[in-house]
């Protein structure tokens, strides 16, 4: 059984009811002949609207196409003279809108950079950062310096380099189902992709702004045989970022769990169905 054959759920505005008969067209309809062969043809349809109804109708039409196009003008100022831009009436206001300024920048295969100096901005910075730093390129010495020299500050980048080299240790690597050095072992897709939900700021003052952004993960390893299968996880990630040198830079990382929903039904893919999947669609570049 669907979801929509069971009670009350996916039924939409002027479906069927659980009454079988109190559908249009069911065993409950009756007919009404009115008298007068001017009021109707028996079977309760109405004559021709005459000229006065018309022209309340079309009126009544103009009214809507009116406040439609109103509506989707999106406000504006008080002469008229162009819509006026939507700005949060407090830190953390609208978190579900996109409201980013402008586009990021940055080339295929690299980090975006190029952030607006405003709430906005901190908080495309903090999700493309999530991304960088929850990929598979940080298991990799060389890639993981790259990264830390793109996104993070430069009083804050010996601290960085210093904690995650002995965070990304033999044990960590086998613990993850990668050789001692970080390799892949021969047969097997690593993955380890980090997917921002939201963000949001919760400081901001100037060229500091503290941001958290909710994401889900997968990490794992996928082949057959694999004792590391591909898992997925909820976790926010807080970033305390600096205005520096014409961009966001990261000044400050942690990451606690959740917050996670309920596990859904859905049927587990295969190894091959899952490295496909990672192999195949590509990650995005985050702006809010």
């Amino acid at each position: 059984m669907s979801q929509g054959d069971e009670r009350g759920y996916g039924s939409e505005p002027g479906g069927r009811t659980e009454d079988a008969y109190s559908t249009l067209g069911g065993t409950r309809q009756t007919r009404t002949r009115l008298p007068g062969g001017d009021e109707g043809d028996g079977y309760g349809r109405r004559p021709a609207r005459n000229s006065r109804s018309l022209i309340m109708v079309v009126g009544v039409v103009v009214l809507l196409v009116a406040a439609i196009a109103f509506a989707n003008r999106g406000g504006g100022d008080a002469s008229g003279g162009g819509t006026a831009e939507k700005k949060p009436d407090a830190v953390g206001a609208g978190p579900t809108a996109a409201t980013g300024t402008k586009p990021v920048q940055g080339a295929d295969g690299t980090i975006a950079s190029g952030f607006a100096q405003d709430e906005q901005g901190a908080q495309s910075a903090a999700a493309n950062y999530a991304v960088a730093l929850g990929s598979a390129e940080m298991f990799d010495k060389v890639q993981r310096d790259k990264i830390l020299d793109a996104i993070i500050a430069p009083s804050s980048l010996a601290r960085f380099r210093t904690t995650l080299d002995m965070a990304y240790s033999a044990s960590f690597f086998a613990n993850v189902g990668l050789n001692e050095n970080g390799t892949t072992p021969d047969g097997f897709t690593f993955i380890s992709r980090t997917t921002p939900v939201g963000t949001k700021v919760t400081k901001a003052s100037g060229d500091q702004a503290n941001v958290d952004v909710w994401c889900t993960g997968l990490i794992g390893l996928a082949g057959e045989g694999s004792t590391k299968p591909v898992t997925d996880g909820w976790f926010t990630i807080s970033m305390e970022l600096e205005w520096i040198d014409g961009d966001w830079k990261a000044v400050t990382h942690s990451q606690k769990d959740g917050p996670a929903p309920v596990g859904g039904d859905t049927r587990a893919s295969s190894a091959d169905e899952i490295a496909d999947a990672v192999n195949g669609f590509g990650g995005f570049t985050y702006a809010r």
